[in-house]
């Protein structure tokens, strides 16, 4: 093989580490939003689990599904088949 099939994905892998935050996030604002999403069980799919992350964090429904997508961009978190996001990091970290 001459490696070019794996290309793409050095690339992605270059992209994730480039990922930054949405514009009007601070570093407190994401700390918050773990925490939050941590305290609902990891996982944010519908209303009942944005709902709570909103109240805890005071970021907006757009925010937080901004920020869920960053950390997905990230590797903290990854999409789930239902369509939701699985935070991976901190208190939600695979044991």
């Amino acid at each position: 093989m001459n490696g070019r099939p794996f290309a793409p994905m050095a690339g992605f892998g270059l992209l994730a580490a480039c990922a930054l935050p949405p514009e009007g996030v601070t570093q407190d604002d994401l700390v918050a939003f773990d925490e939050a999403v941590a305290s609902i069980g990891c996982d944010l799919v519908g209303e009942s689990d944005y709902l709570p992350v909103e109240l805890q964090t005071g970021l907006t429904r757009e925010q937080v599904i901004e920020v869920a997508q960053y950390r997905v961009a990230a590797e903290s978190a990854v999409s789930l088949e239902n369509g939701g996001v699985r935070l991976i990091s901190g208190g939600c970290a695979p044991k």
